[in-house]
Formats: C-alpha cells, sequence, structure tokens
C-alpha cells in the first residue's frame, strides 16, 4: 500500500518515517507541505495522511483539492468540534488526535487497506440508481417531499438549502423525474469541484480558438441539459465574477459560448443549492443579491439527520442490505447495541456520513452482527451520547473487573442485589 504523508512539522514528519519503516506492506513518501504533495501524488497512491494545520494550504484545503480522488485520514493536534464536522462532510474516513501511537495509526491503516481490497475484488458498475431513492420515512421528510412535489409541476427555479450530505443532489432529481422534463436529461455540476478559471467555458461552453488549449468547439452544461433540468450544486461557490453570466442565463433564456458573437436560446431548469449562508455573502460583496432572488423563487430547507430520526434505521437497513449484495457476503444485520448506537450519534456529515459508516462495517465486521466496535463511531474524533443502559454497562464491567469478577463483592459496592446483578451481567453479556 503507497502512503502519502502530509506533516510540516518536521520532527512529527520524520518519526512518522522512522516508525513505519518498519512495516514492510507499507511505501511511505512524506510531503512537507500541501502544495508540494499536490504537485507529486498520482494515481499510484492509495492512500493521503495529512496534519491540518499547516501553513499556506491546510489540511482542509487540501482534501478539498484532492477533490475525493484519495481516501484520507486526518491528523491534527489541536482539532477543534468544527474542523473533525468539515474533514467529515469531505468524506474523511479516519480523524486522529495528537498525540497517538503508532499502533493507533497503523490500525486505521490497515481498516482502510482491508476495505480497499474488497472494493477492488468488486467487479466494477453502477450502483448509483440503487441507492438513490429515499429509503426511510418521516415527517420531516414528508414535508419537504410535499414542497418538492408542488414545486417539481412548474418551471421555476428552486434553491435547495440544508447541510452538506443531506442529499440535495438526491432532492434535484426527484424535483426533476416528478416534471414534465423527466425525460430530457439530468445534468449536475458542483461549482466547488471545478476550478474557478474553468467554470465559466464548463457552463456555456467555447469555440475553437476561443483560447489556447481550446482545439475544438465545446458545448457546455447549459446546451447538454437542454429541455432537462440543470442543477448547480455549491452556488456560493460560483466566482463572481460568473454570476451575471448565469443571470442573463435565466432571465433571457439564452446562453452565449466564450468565443462566439452568436447566443443561443435554450429551454432549461435551474435547481441549484447551497450549505452557505447566501445572504451573508451578499453582505460580503461574495454573490449577487440579484441573483440570489432569481435562485431563490422556490427555497426549499432540507432538515439534517438528526432532526429525521425515524429514518436513520431505515436508511442503515437498506444501506446494509445493498452493501451486503454487493460485496457478495451473506446477510448481516445491526446488533442492538449498534441500533442505539446509529441512533444515538448525532451524524454531522448526514446521510452521506452514515452511508460511508454502514459500508465500511459491512465489510470490516467478521461475522453476520454488526457490533458497536466495528461501527467505530466513537473513533471519529467525535465522542457519540451514551444512554444510561450503555453507561450502567460500562459502571458494571468496571467494578467487575477491579474486584476480579466477584459478584458478591461487586454487588455489594454498587448497592444490587446479586439476583439483580447475575441477571444484568446475562443482558450485558458480561
Amino acid at each position: 500500500m503507497k502512503i502519502a504523508i502530509v506533516e510540516d512539522d518536521i520532527n512529527m514528519r520524520k518519526s512518522l518515517e522512522i516508525a513505519m519503516s518498519d512495516y514492510q506492506e507499507f511505501e511511505i513518501k512524506t510531503f512537507k507541505n500541501a502544495k508540494d504533495a499536490l504537485k507529486n501524488i498520482d494515481d499510484s497512491f492509495d492512500l493521503v495522511i495529512t496534519d491540518i494545520n499547516m501553513p499556506g494550504m491546510d489540511g482542509i484545503e487540501f482534501v478539498k483539492a484532492l477533490d475525493g480522488k484519495y481516501e484520507v485520514i486526518i491528523m491534527t493536534g489541536n482539532a477543534t468540534l468544527q474542523r473533525a464536522i468539515e474533514s467529515i462532510h469531505l468524506g474523511v474516513k479516519d480523524f486522529l488526535l495528537k498525540p497517538f501511537d503508532v499502533d493507533t495509526l497503523i490500525t486505521a491503516i490497515r481498516r482502510e487497506d482491508r476495505i480497499q481490497k474488497v472494493k477492488k475484488t468488486l467487479t466494477k458498475r453502477s450502483d448509483k440508481k440503487s441507492i438513490s431513492g429515499f429509503f426511510g420515512n418521516s415527517k420531516a421528510l414528508e414535508g419537504v417531499l410535499n414542497i418538492a412535489n408542488k414545486a417539481s409541476k412548474t418551471d421555476a427555479t428552486i434553491l435547495l438549502l440544508g447541510e452538506s450530505g443531506v442529499g440535495k443532489e438526491l432532492f434535484a432529481s426527484y424535483v426533476h423525474e416528478n416534471s414534465p422534463r423527466a425525460k430530457k436529461p439530468f445534468i449536475a455540476i458542483n461549482m466547488a469541484a471545478i476550478p474557478e478559471n474553468l467554470i465559466e467555458s464548463e457552463l456555456f461552453g467555447f469555440e475553437k480558438g476561443a483560447f489556447t488549449d481550446a482545439a475544438e468547439a465545446k458545448a457546455g452544461q447549459f446546451e447538454l441539459a437542454e429541455g432537462g433540468t440543470l442543477f448547480l450544486d455549491e452556488i456560493g461557490e460560483m466566482p463572481y465574477s460568473v454570476q451575471a453570466k448565469l443571470l442573463r442565463a435565466l432571465q433571457e433564456k439564452e446562453i452565449r459560448r466564450l468565443g462566439s458573437s452568436k447566443s443561443t436560446k435554450i429551454n432549461v431548469r435551474v435547481v441549484s443549492a447551497t450549505n452557505a449562508n447566501l445572504l451573508d455573502k451578499i453582505k460580503n460583496g461574495e454573490f449577487r443579491d440579484d441573483l440570489y432572488y432569481r435562485l431563490n423563487t422556490i427555497p426549499i430547507n432540507i432538515p439534517p439527520l438528526r432532526e429525521r430520526r425515524d429514518e436513520i434505521l431505515q436508511i442503515a437497513d437498506k444501506i446494509l442490505e445493498q452493501n451486503c449484495k454487493r460485496y457478495n457476503f451473506e446477510l448481516k444485520n445491526f446488533s442492538d447495541e449498534s441500533k442505539k448506537q446509529l441512533l444515538s450519534y448525532r451524524w454531522p456529515g448526514n446521510i452521506r456520513e452514515l452511508i460511508s459508516v454502514v459500508e465500511r462495517a459491512v465489510i470490516l465486521s467478521e461475522g453476520n452482527e454488526i457490533t458497536p466496535n466495528e461501527l467505530f463511531l466513537e473513533h471519529r474524533g467525535l465522542s457519540t451520547q451514551k444512554d444510561i443502559s450503555s453507561l450502567e454497562r460500562e459502571l458494571i464491567a468496571e467494578v467487575l473487573n477491579s474486584k476480579n469478577g466477584d459478584v458478591d463483592k461487586t454487588s455489594e459496592i454498587l448497592g444490587m442485589s446479586k439476583e439483580n446483578l447475575i441477571k444484568k451481567i446475562k443482558n450485558y453479556q458480561l
């Protein structure tokens, strides 16, 4: 397994090099900053391990620049909850807090290595359609879908609002599939994933010779979506210089390719989405207020997963079933304690995080029942909320261990009858 380690602290970097040189199965390449790493990592790398706080480009910006091409483990000595949440939103699999021992890092690497090996044995096929439906149901979801159903019958622009990972592209697709445009193209484009200097040509296309590398003409996404729906995700990241051209496209129903003197009429419905506060961006001069009002004809606010708790186990069970079939495993199930942990966790990464956690648990679990330890929720740099039964179990286990399993002494310390204690020991499988 080839691993890139990005760490600005020379002592930490050298320590990791020395410690990991003992592991023959890993090929390690270290970089002193994110910019050096971006210039040198290629498709031969399997994993990136990076610090968050680095001069120049920090770890979060670095992960964004990687654009999902590599699995990432974050390490940091002064993490905040917000930084942990940001990394989870970006798909980071593990979040290690310094100081950590090398065994902890090796465990995380081997866990990821095992996941990658299982995935590589899978015949490549698209599962996008099978995981794109709504797998759960809740009052909160029903309320949002009610608005989406009404909006889908019109051609009004829709602005989808909500945290990262709540399924905004899914809602955009739902609007399209339930609209009169359903048989025409649905095209999704993420503003944050495209270099700023390429966004205009990506949206509106260009003519041959429009710029140095324009060897031939190319249609933009507006033209490709003709008659259908164009979904502009992360619209808040659109460069200010391009916003005026988008506003004209919406108002005049026409676009002009780069390098062209002619305008082309378009018939495209635009749905946009953001997890940013566009009103703040307007105040800061980063977003046009006239474009905001044009995009915001029908706002749809998608609640986070923690406010749609009825859906958590429904979604988890469906993803579990899908991944068992996908990887040719016998059908697995969640233990009662795992279900409690799934429900008590706050899911800062929302549905995207839930899908990732379940897929990893399916691959790494040894038996047919997935336990809390195999969910790894307490290893993501965030703590889960424990219910009373979990705390009681830990207390009984701690006292039993301190008294070398002596039930009489344990019951006396806990102030619990021996019969009741024995019953709880059986229930908690201690």
